[in-house]
């Protein structure tokens, strides 16, 4: 869909591995020489191992590819294999005729001579073993026992184990020690950091098709690498997503926003409940009203009556302090007057009296002063300025007009609301606002965005 808008010629995220696309940072490409080296010298039993998503299935492909055609590669992808059946699973992706109810001890003879016949001929065979970690240990050890397929100086088979991390904890069982002990060589796929993810991300849009300047801002790929925990999988389907957010705003360059709105429609990088923390505010909130109980208790108020001139009855209530109730609530309403210093006088916009050109001088000025990584929220644009001001006033009516800003865009107008220095509070802002101004839209805009256009 999005393909033709940032002109890409293939989809340059998904998640099917695709040897085109495959990305040497990250240590990617060191592993991969280095199972190369391994598979060809003949190292027996070799371990890698990486999280869910993080490129084990493309490494193996990869090898498939890059591997000289005198090494036969099978791949072995069925982890819940029992163990009497794994050496017919081998056999089977071999093309070898096994006839119809060979035991086990025929099959061996089999897959020996046919390894015999290979090595003469100056071949090697390596298997790769995907999803190890699921494999039942039985499993394992009847594929350890492949490994003592020999001759006097090479191993018939070559063996490659792709697994999670549990595949670590699987392998210190005491009972398949004799596995462990005969991997001469493990390999680790770790998360990428988040200059390998801006890497990353360049290097599959170029190899879509796309030229031009980066696509992802620094704040996205930030914002993408915290959420995605450096695993790849997880950066294709964030990165395909966020293109996709940009695409419909009609934009192009992908910015946090983007990347928010794409974790949002993600099963991942939302941050879980936290039911003990709602636990900790909770008791919390019953400590404060019990306290303030007792306080409420311990200091009850007196109530004097006095009469005026005119014999009518005026009651006050003495708080500990001796200032009366009616005189704490005048000044707490004094206090929570809104302090606009654009316009003291008022709290609502005279559209007669509004300078629109000085309002937006002034805001240039605090927008230019506001740290570029703080949030602002934006509220709507517009080409007419006698429309702008109407709308300014209702605005005004709802909102703190000092925290209004304006500021000119080519013809057009825009108004902006808050100034927010973490995007947790911006996003209360923005879900606190009205629903007449709800409406309207609004998102959340970082100043970095904006004061370039000052």
């Amino acid at each position: 869909m999005y393909y033709p808008h940032f002109g890409l010629k293939e989809p340059p995220f998904k998640i099917t591995p695709n040897t085109d696309f495959f990305f040497q940072g990250g240590n990617r490409g060191a592993i991969l020489d280095a199972l190369v080296y391994a598979i060809k010298n003949g190292e027996g039993i070799v371990k890698v191992v990486g999280e869910v998503g993080s490129g084990k299935t493309m490494i193996c492909r990869m090898l498939q590819k890059i591997l000289p055609e005198t090494i036969e590669s099978i791949y072995l992808a069925i982890p819940s294999v029992e163990p009497e059946h794994v050496l017919h699973a081998i056999a089977f992706e071999l093309q070898l005729k096994i006839p119809k109810n060979a035991d086990r001890l025929k099959v061996m003879q089999l897959l020996q001579a046919y390894l015999l016949k290979r090595h003469a001929e100056g071949r090697q065979v390596v298997i790769f073993v995907e999803e190890a970690q699921a494999m039942p240990i039985a499993t394992l050890e009847e594929i350890r026992l492949l490994s003592n397929l020999e001759t006097n100086q090479d191993k018939l088979l070559q063996i490659v184990l792709f697994g999670q991390p549990e595949l670590d904890i699987n392998l210190n069982e005491l009972d398949i020690r004799q596995l462990r002990d005969r991997i001469t060589h493990s390999f680790t796929l770790g998360p990428l950091d988040a200059k390998d993810i801006g890497n990353y991300l360049i290097f599959r849009l170029r190899a879509a098709g796309y030229f031009g300047p980066h696509l992802f801002t620094e704040s996205a790929i930030k914002k993408l690498a915290k959420a995605t925990d450096g695993l790849i999988r997880r950066v294709n389907i964030l990165a395909d997503k966020s293109l996709l957010a940009a695409f419909a705003e009609n934009v192009y360059q992908v910015t946090p926003k983007h990347v928010k709105a794409a974790i949002q429609d993600s099963e991942f990088g939302r941050k879980p409940v936290d039911f003990k923390l709602y636990f900790y505010i909770a008791a919390l909130i019953i400590a404060a009203l019990i306290a303030f109980l007792i306080y409420l208790t311990l200091n009850q108020p007196s109530i004097d009556v006095k009469y005026d001139s005119v014999g009518k009855t005026s009651v006050f209530k003495h708080s500990a302090e001796g200032n009366s109730a009616e005189e704490k609530n005048s000044e707490k309403k004094a206090e929570s007057l809104p302090n606009t210093k654009l316009n003291p006088e008022e709290t609502v916009v005279d559209i007669q009296q509004f300078n629109l050109e000085n309002h937006i001088a002034v805001s240039k000025t605090q927008l230019l002063a506001m740290p570029p990584d703080a949030l602002t929220i934006q509220i709507m644009t517009s080409n007419d300025d006698a429309q702008l001001k109407v709308e300014f006033e209702k605005l005004s009516q709802k909102l703190n007009l000092n925290d209004l800003f304006l500021y000119r865009k080519s013809n057009q107008t825009i108004i902006l609301y808050g100034q927010f220095l973490d995007a947790a509070s911006a996003q209360q802002a923005l879900l606190a606002l009205p629903q007449i101004i709800q409406h309207k839209k609004p998102y959340l805009r970082s100043l970095s965005s904006i004061q370039p256009a000052l």
